[in-house]
């Protein structure tokens, strides 16, 4: 039995559902598993946009044979060689060695430091606004260069106005029975699709815009991406998501409180912060321990929300240490458009909360609310009234 789906009448769905890989890129869990979507147009010529992980290519090659049933396949065009794409692909080649590769001149390259064996004489390379004919159905590409690596492109069926959209428009997540937006409950998938846009594609937003205006022109009906859910009914809906996660922009009212402590002295002054915000009417707050919840959840709500407070206690004269990855990782992305407020503890040196400054003074988008707040040892009463002047001026910036 081969679980594949018809997404028009020579068009399927032929991705394979991964539940058991822990971190995706070894590092981002994976709660909810991934699905890698692969795709299938069985024409008078027959090609497959894109592969699957290395992990699920027996299943996968099921699926192909089960669709073709002895036909030959002549294409399989590669959108993107990261091996979660791409990973089967010299599997794929093995079972049907008469297909064609498709793909760009920087593709090509990457083929060949993958599977350096690759024989070039069966690639066909391809640049923007070239078609490929299948019979009834006509593909068109367009490159769209770092969202999110160099080679990147995305196909085009001109036919049934399907983007095979690569990792634009993806997610975490995996599909579990319903593949299309009308068959699932999207608020499911919509925390782990900011998610996978926030740390996997977060860097790019620039990139990102360009594609979605380059694209803007095309008249879609599906769009079909690498990984998670795909659309049908709304494409508009996730068109909108990405380009709002793209430009910074925050879905909703709200404060993220992320700290580094110790011995609980920095998370007692996050709690006075907290509980101060609610009295002011925000009612989004979400507290974390830098060194419990896995950064990309709280990158995620950092995308989502306006307000961002960061405290560190003091650790070798720097910033605590399980704090230092996520600060690092919000620079390198060029975080932009929130609030910012910043608290800590500097024992007898202090370290933590100029760090955070440090960090600020790197990221001109962010607005500072308020004078940083550095307690030595247990809050005093002082402090505490400092803590919830920062958290009413965040509060009155937010709702303004």
């Amino acid at each position: 039995m081969h679980y594949h789906a018809p997404i028009t009448e020579k068009v399927f769905w032929i991705g394979t559902n991964d539940r058991k890989t822990e971190r995706f890129e070894n590092y981002l869990p994976l709660p909810q598993g991934v699905a890698y979507n692969s795709y299938l147009i069985n024409d008078e010529k027959t090609c497959i946009i894109d592969t699957v992980d290395f992990s699920t290519a027996g299943l996968y090659i099921e699926k192909i044979n089960g669709i073709l049933k002895g036909k030959k396949l002549d294409y399989i065009v590669v959108n993107h060689m990261e091996p979660d794409h791409s990973g089967s692909l010299g599997d794929v080649m093995a079972h049907f060695p008469e297909a064609t590769i498709i793909g760009n001149v920087i593709t090509l390259k990457m083929i060949k430091a993958f599977i350096p064996n690759f024989d070039t004489s069966k690639f066909m390379t391809i640049k923007e606004g070239d078609t490929l004919n299948l019979g009834t159905h006509v593909l068109t590409f367009a490159m769209v260069p770092m969202v999110h690596w160099p080679e990147s492109m995305v196909t085009y069926d001109i036919t049934d106005k399907i983007l095979f959209s690569n990792d634009a428009f993806g997610s975490f997540g995996t599909l579990d029975g319903g593949i299309f937006d009308d068959e699932i409950n999207f608020s499911f998938y919509e925390s782990e699709m900011r998610r996978y846009y926030a740390n996997i594609v977060g860097k790019y937003g620039p990139q990102v815009l360009n594609a979605i205006k380059k694209l803007s022109g095309l008249e879609i009906k599906y769009i079909c991406p690498s990984h998670g859910i795909l659309w049908r009914r709304d494409v508009s809906v996730v068109i909108n998501h990405f380009a709002n996660w793209a430009s910074f922009t925050p879905e909703a009212e709200g404060v993220v409180i992320v700290y580094g402590t110790l011995y609980g002295t920095t998370a007692k002054m996050a709690n006075v912060i907290a509980r101060e915000l609610a009295h002011n009417g925000i009612k989004n707050i979400k507290i974390y321990d830098a060194s419990k919840t896995d950064h990309s959840y709280i990158i995620s709500d950092i995308w989502k929300y306006k307000g961002l407070i960061i405290g560190s206690a003091a650790h070798n004269n720097d910033v605590y240490p399980m704090l230092q990855g996520l600060l690092h990782k919000l620079q390198n992305y060029g975080l932009k458009n929130r609030y910012l407020g910043i608290f800590g503890n500097m024992l007898w040196s202090g370290g933590g909360v100029r760090g955070i400054k440090a960090f600020a003074d790197a990221l001109p988008g962010l607005e500072v609310v308020a004078d940083a707040i550095e307690s030595k040892g247990e809050p005093t009463p002082e402090d505490e009234l400092k803590l919830q002047e920062l958290a009413t001026k965040m509060a009155e910036k937010i709702k303004a």
